[in-house]
């Protein structure tokens, strides 16, 4: 990306990947809001970069993930990926490392941010709750991408099967700073998630790097819990948290808990970074028992794109990708409060509808 001043670009490229299941029905809309909200702050339109992936991929290039894809994405600052559903694909791919695995272990995207903000006019067991989960991606106790070369579960017997989890220092080190940015420009108080009282040596180096990192930012207030009383603590007082850092799994499963707390998966966004590239991906699945019938919510892509328009907007100092990345979550907030919601959130839109809706808001504001 380039830029002709401090506030506009002359080329935006954004690469893009349907996936599988919804993901067909709910990129394209991503798409329609994404340039809807650029053109409605006087940006540069978007050159999307289109890539196979999915099972798409596998009938046409033989592998959910073609060697054209991973390096086209090598070439591109940003991209958005879609739900993809490797349980389904026939073997061998459906027991290796996932398409979005396989991106995030290429491309060392070691942050995945995932907010949880409950949207007015979505039933929510934590209607006030406003927080964000920073999750380390690429080792902890996730054996599909702490390796460099294959994976850290095995079998040395058919009745035995064994996993390795993974701490290094220096992944620690860069989520928490990550973590510790964020606390900063929000409510300056951050939670750090492990497990001493068991796993004393490999979540006690997570928790201490933490720390260490924690000493920079004396204006942030840290304070520590273990995975499994923060799980109880968020349905109890979720609205209490600001910032959780969290390595990969419990950052993932904590997530889920979150998105769901603060009204459904399908309203929770993420994005998956390095320090020079980002991708945007909803936390939810690729839904195949309703895909292609005009029903699925993409709320959490078209925050994750908004995330994504932001990420770009902190990086390169640009004020219209911000703005068009605010007219987004404006026009989420004021199409779902005023009423036009997908069933999963109690409406009766449809895809379609929504996206026209949403598209429509953002050129309101």
């Amino acid at each position: 990306m380039s830029q002709t001043d401090g506030r506009n670009t002359t080329t935006l490229r954004i690469g893009a990947m349907t996936g599988d299941g919804i993901g067909h029905e709910i990129v394209p809309a991503t798409i329609r809001v994404v340039d809807a909200a650029l053109a409605a702050v006087g940006g540069s339109a978007v050159e999307w970069v289109h890539l196979p992936l999915g099972r798409g991929a596998i009938d046409e290039y033989g592998t959910p993930i073609p060697e054209s894809t991973l390096h086209a994405l090598g070439e591109l600052e940003c991209w958005i990926l879609g739900p993809h559903d490797s349980a389904s694909y026939p073997e061998p791919f459906r027991s290796q490392l996932t398409p979005g695995g396989r991106i995030r272990k290429d491309f060392d995207l070691f942050a995945n941010i995932r907010p949880a903000k409950a949207l007015a006019g979505v039933r929510a067991m934590s209607p006030n709750m406003d927080l964000i989960v920073v999750r380390e991606n690429t080792e902890g106790f996730y054996a599909d991408r702490n390796m460099f070369v294959g994976s850290g579960e095995f079998m040395p017997t058919p009745d035995v099967a064994l996993a390795v989890g993974v701490f290094t220092r220096r992944a620690c080190e860069r989520i928490a700073r990550e973590a510790f940015l964020l606390a900063d420009r929000r409510r300056r108080k951050l939670t750090i998630v492990h497990k001493t009282n068991v796993l004393s040596m490999t979540t006690g180096l997570f928790r201490d790097a933490c720390r260490a990192v924690g000493e920079q930012f004396p204006h942030v207030e840290v304070t520590e819990e273990h995975v499994d009383a923060l799980a109880a603590h968020l349905v109890r007082r979720g609205e209490n948290y600001d910032v959780i850092v969290a390595e990969n799994m419990f950052g993932d499963i904590l997530s889920d808990l979150t998105g769901e707390l603060s009204g459904s998966l399908g309203t929770a966004p993420s994005i998956n970074s390095s320090q020079s590239q980002a991708m945007a991906q909803a936390s939810h699945g690729s839904a195949p028992d309703i895909a292609g019938k005009n029903r699925a919510n993409p709320t959490a892509l078209f925050l994750s794109a908004a995330m994504l328009l932001e990420w770009l907007a902190d990086r390169h100092g640009h004020d219209r990708l911000a703005a068009a990345a605010g007219r987004i979550r404006h026009a989420v907030d004021d199409t779902v409060e005023s009423g036009v919601a997908t069933a999963d959130l109690g409406g009766q839109a449809s895809t379609s509808a929504f996206t026209e809706t949403v598209e429509a808001r953002v050129h309101r504001r």
